[in-house]
């Protein structure tokens, strides 16, 4: 009895086996390892800067179409691309480099504490209930989001001014940290020549006296760098300037004229200081005429 049970399991188990055999043969995926290879390739941090699932994704994006066109991995930047390209047998797109620009100046200094956030650690839940500290509903709420949300550590809360801090050389410009911040603060922006950018550190919508109550370095809408740009990069809609940095050709005159100091020029020299006119010394007035002169 023993034996025949076991000899019938076996037969029953060699033909389940002969037929799974033969479902896999027939319903196999045959990966193409160039997949692999461009995996290897990519970074391998899976922040989905790309718009893909992670970086294995992304390599079988790459393959299936076949070309780098509308695909960019922003965390392997033109390094990456040139091997990308090199493996798939095509010239990658050339794009300017990126970073990450924190648009919010609301210090501790210049947005004075009014309340005290006493709940759940966590931006976009704080952001549901609570318009800040200072008051400022636009404002960066401070509690790290956006530095927990980058893989290659190049966010930090400061401690001194309370607000996150890039360190641009480990930027990647992923994206990670505009996607956390669940009030639109972090901008991708395009590093610049030389690295240097300017750009309005607000996001305060609200009229010129409410805004300065929450923030003294908050914009205005005053409308004052608007009109000094030579160039049309800057537009004031909703009480707001923005700074478009396709047109901006970095003269730095709205830095010259913002009243609170909302435009930021980074990594500039020092502007020159301003040289006071002197006014002009008046006419001498003409001495009166002689009778000799008079009568000639």
């Amino acid at each position: 009895m023993i034996l025949t049970a076991v000899l019938v399991l076996g037969i029953i188990g060699a033909i389940f086996a002969i037929v799974l055999y033969f479902v896999a043969q027939k319903f196999k995926v045959v990966e193409d390892p160039l997949i692999d290879e461009i995996a290897e390739v990519l970074p391998g941090a899976n922040c989905g800067g790309c718009g893909k699932a992670g970086c294995r994704a992304m390599a079988e994006a790459f393959v299936k179409q076949g070309n780098m066109d509308g695909l960019k991995c922003p965390a392997g930047g033109e390094s990456v691309a040139q091997k990308v390209a090199a493996l798939l047998g095509c010239t990658p797109e050339v794009s300017e480099p990126q970073v990450a620009v924190v648009r919010c100046n609301g210090s501790c200094a210049n947005a004075t504490a009014k309340n005290k956030y006493d709940g759940l650690h966590d931006c976009a839940f704080a952001n549901s209930v609570y318009a800040g500290e200072s008051g400022c509903v636009f404002g960066c709420l401070g509690l790290g989001n956006c530095a927990n949300a980058c893989q290659f550590g190049a966010l930090s809360i400061d401690t001194e001014t309370g607000l996150p801090k890039v360190d641009e050389e480990k930027c990647t410009a992923c994206g990670a940290c505009v996607k956390a911040c669940p009030r639109g603060i972090i901008e991708l922006r395009n590093k610049g020549l030389k690295n240097r950018r300017v750009y309005v550190a607000c996001r305060n919508k609200e009229k010129g006296a409410a805004a300065r109550k929450s923030c003294t370095a908050a914009c205005i809408g005053c409308g004052k760098c608007e009109k000094t740009c030579p160039f049309g990069a800057i537009k004031v809609e909703n009480n707001l300037a923005y700074i478009d940095y396709t047109l901006c050709k970095m003269c730095r005159k709205c830095v010259a004229e913002c009243p609170t100091g909302a435009i930021h020029a980074v990594n500039f020299p020092p502007l020159p200081p301003k040289k006071d006119v002197a006014a002009a010394p008046a006419p001498a007035a003409a001495a009166p005429a002689t009778p000799a002169q008079q009568n000639a």
